[in-house]
C-alpha cells in the first residue's frame, strides 16, 4: 500500500466517522458511496478462526494479509479522529445553529437515497417490495419516542452492539439508534468530548461483539440477494429523511430533575432569511455527497 492509498482510506475513514456523530447519517451509507463497503465488512469477518491460528503459529505476514490490517488501520484511524474532533465542534453547532446543521444533514441523507439506489442493478418485484418495507420500517422507527438515558454497563454494552451494527449497515444510522436508545447525548457528545472512559468502555466492547457477528450475516445478504439488500437499505435511507427536517421542535419531559427528549414536533418553515440560509446548507450537502461520489467513481476507474 503506498501512501497515497493510505491517505485516500484514511480520508474515507473520517468520512465514515463524521456520518457516525450525525444523527440519521450512516457511516455503512459513506463506506458504500465510497467503493469499500464490501472489502470492509470482508476484513471485519476475516478475523476468524483462522486468524487466530496464524497468530499462535506466528505467521504474521500471513496474518497481516489475511485480515487485510492496513485497510483497516488507515480507515479506523480516520473514523476515530473524526469521532473525536467532530463531537465537541457539534456540540457548539446544535446548541446555536440547529436549523442550520440539520439542514446540512438533512441535504446529505436525501441525496444519499439516488446514489444508494442506483447500486441496484435490477428493480424486479422483489427488491421494490424491499425499498418499500425499508422505507416503512425507518419512518416507524423515525416516529418512535426516544428511551430515557441509562448509563448501566449492560444498556452501554447493548448500545454499542445495537450501534455497530447500523454504523456499519447504510442506511441505518448509529447516532440515531442511539437517540432511540435515550443514550446520544452520553455517549456521542458528553463521553467523547470529556474522555469519560466508563461511558465509553462498555460502548465499545459491545461495538466489537456487534460488529463481529453483524459483518458475517452483511456479507451472506450480499452474497446471495445483493439488489434485494441495497434495496431495502435504500428504504432505510429514505425513510430516515424525516428525522431529519430541520424544521421542528423538540418534545421533552422532565424526570426528576432531568429533562429529556422523547421525541419532535415537525413544522413548516416560515419564509424568512433564516429559510433561504437553510436551503443553501441543503444544497451544500447534496454537493457534499456529489463530490465524494464523483471521486469515488474516478478512484474505481482508476483502479
Amino acid at each position: 500500500m503506498n501512501v497515497k492509498q493510505a491517505i485516500t482510506l484514511f480520508l474515507k475513514g473520517m468520512a465514515m466517522g463524521t456520518a457516525n456523530v450525525i444523527p440519521g447519517i450512516s457511516g455503512g451509507t459513506i463506506a458504500l458511496l465510497t467503493g469499500i463497503f464490501e472489502r470492509l465488512i470482508n476484513a471485519i469477518k476475516s478475523f476468524n478462526l483462522q486468524a487466530v491460528k496464524l497468530l499462535f503459529k506466528g505467521k504474521f505476514a500471513e496474518l497481516i494479509k489475511h485480515i487485510d490490517l492496513y485497510f483497516l488501520l488507515w480507515v479506523f484511524l480516520g473514523v476515530g479522529i473524526a469521532i473525536i474532533s467532530i463531537a465537541n465542534i457539534f456540540k457548539y453547532l446544535f446548541e446555536n445553529y440547529p436549523v442550520y446543521i440539520w439542514s446540512f444533514f438533512f441535504g446529505l441523507v436525501l441525496i444519499s437515497v439516488y446514489f444508494v439506489g442506483k447500486e441496484v442493478k435490477k428493480y424486479n418485484f422483489s427488491s421494490i417490495i424491499c425499498l418499500i418495507i425499508g422505507t416503512s420500517a425507518a419512518v416507524a422507527i423515525s416516529l418512535l419516542s426516544p428511551a430515557s438515558e441509562n448509563n448501566t454497563t449492560l444498556y452501554l454494552i447493548l448500545c454499542g452492539i445495537i450501534a455497530a451494527c447500523s454504523m456499519i449497515l447504510p442506511g441505518l444510522s448509529g447516532s440515531f439508534v442511539l437517540i432511540l436508545l435515550g443514550n446520544y447525548q452520553l455517549v456521542m457528545i458528553d463521553a467523547v468530548s470529556l474522555f469519560d472512559f466508563s461511558v465509553l468502555l462498555p460502548v465499545v466492547i459491545g461495538a466489537a461483539i456487534g460488529i463481529m457477528g453483524f459483518s458475517y450475516i452483511l456479507s451472506w445478504l450480499f452474497n446471495k440477494f445483493k439488489d434485494q439488500t441495497i434495496s431495502l437499505l435504500t428504504g432505510f435511507v429514505l425513510g430516515s429523511v424525516m428525522i431529519l427536517w430541520p424544521w421542528k421542535n423538540s418534545i421533552t419531559q422532565t424526570f426528576g430533575d432531568k429533562t429529556k427528549l422523547i421525541g419532535y414536533e415537525w413544522l413548516l418553515p416560515e419564509i424568512n432569511l433564516e429559510f433561504f440560509i437553510a436551503l443553501l446548507f441543503i444544497i451544500a450537502g447534496i454537493f457534499s455527497v456529489w463530490i465524494i461520489e464523483k471521486y469515488a467513481e474516478k478512484f474505481k476507474q482508476k483502479n
